[in-house]
């Protein structure tokens, strides 16, 4: 069997050394060591030479990092999902830290003594923001879109456009949502062509709610219609009916993050008379990941009361980070300093450009690479356009 030395300073070490220290390193190498010496003593063979010793103290240090790490974004994908969509606001990170290291009030009214709501402080924020009457938190906008249409459509049908019936990352495709949920999905229109019409003529004695679905980065351009949120809303009110509207990337009202213009809001959509939003907390919001259900009183109310509520519900961690980034979206000013996701929207062209230029030097002149800076249409990604 080699002496430790002789298996440590074998080359297969040296990255890993710089990365995790020597002392990781010889700890790995020692368990190494006494894991050959454990087969030998079970009469197994066994390679022990210093190079094979050294590589399987390179996988057992491989082992003991997080499965989660972080990484640079090259990708010129901003809410990019496979990296983790928004970066969090250090505002937001100092909140998870706060409530994660002891107790907090969160289902605890410390003024009254009582039981209190884990939502009503991020509900309140999202009440302030876009003018609605109550809101609700779920895991994620998925979540929110099984909740909505069990709450308010379950066993009848819910209406909703051809040319909405989206597929969402991770092959989840709508008619499956509507599936899980309970609801009954009654489809009308064409795949470029739905007027309001359509949707009238698709009404009957079990249709529970109107839904429009933001179709995102996908488009159909040329020959097309769609119904506004507005008509859609007052054809079901004039029916009797809910009026649903995922928007999916989640911009909260006209202070949405710079450049995104096209974006539909919850504000917006409030003000067209859609009784409950849904959107995600972690794409335009720049928030941590979960599911804003935000509307009427008696929309929310409904989707509260739901059993499944308390199986999608958020924990103190993602409420804590949620809370810190809507208080910052009260200020946009503010919110372009601190949220990484708006303040990386809010960069000028030429600032990129100078970046990117010296990204490009230090890549020739440090790795010998061949690398040029070229004008390029980038997208924001999570879904948005």
């Amino acid at each position: 069997m080699p002496p430790v030395h002789a298996v440590l300073g074998r080359p297969e070490l040296d990255r890993l050394q710089t990365e995790r220290g020597r002392e990781a390193a010889l700890r790995a190498v020692r368990a190494a060591l006494e894991e050959a010496r454990s087969a030998l003593r079970r009469g197994e063979e066994v390679a022990t030479d210093p190079g094979r010793l050294a590589r399987r103290a390179a996988e057992l240090i491989a082992a003991e990092r997080p499965s989660l790490r972080p990484v640079l974004n090259a990708t010129g994908i901003l809410l990019n999902t496979g990296l983790g969509r928004a970066p969090l606001a250090a505002e937001a990170i100092e909140a998870i830290g706060r409530v994660a290291r002891g107790y907090c009030n969160l289902e605890f009214d410390l003024e009254s003594g009582e039981r209190g709501q884990r939502t009503s402080g991020v509900a309140e924020l999202l009440r302030r923001l876009t003018g609605a009457e109550a809101a609700a938190v779920v895991n994620n906008n998925a979540a929110a879109t099984v909740l909505a249409l069990r709450a308010l459509a379950a066993d009848r049908e819910v209406v909703v456009s051809r040319g909405q019936l989206v597929e969402i990352g991770g092959s989840f495709r709508l008619p499956e949502i509507f599936a899980v949920s309970g609801a009954r999905l009654r489809e009308v229109g064409t795949t470029n062509k739905t007027r309001l019409s359509d949707y009238e003529q698709a009404i009957g004695p079990d249709t529970a709610a109107l839904l429009r679905v933001h179709p995102s980065n996908y488009r159909i351009v040329g020959f097309t219609e769609a119904v506004p949120i507005g008509d859609l809303a007052r054809l079901a009110h004039d029916r009797g009916l809910w009026a649903i509207d995922d928007i999916g990337s989640g911009a909260l009202g006209p202070d949405r993050p710079p450049g995104l213009r096209g974006e539909p809001t919850i504000a917006e959509s409030l003000a067209a008379g859609a009784d409950l939003v849904l959107c995600s907390g972690d794409k335009l919001l720049g928030g941590p990941q979960c599911g804003l259900l935000v509307g009427s009183q008696a929309a929310v109310a409904r989707v509260a009361s739901d059993p499944l509520m308390r199986a999608v519900r958020v924990d103190k961690l993602t409420l804590a980070a949620l809370e810190a980034t809507l208080r910052l979206a009260l200020d946009p000013a503010r919110a372009i300093q601190h949220l990484p996701l708006w303040a990386a929207l809010a960069t000028p062209l030429e600032a990129l450009r100078e970046r990117a230029g010296r990204l490009a030097a230090a890549l020739r002149a440090e790795l010998g690479l061949v690398a040029d800076v070229l004008e390029t249409t980038a997208f924001l990604g999570g879904g948005s356009a």
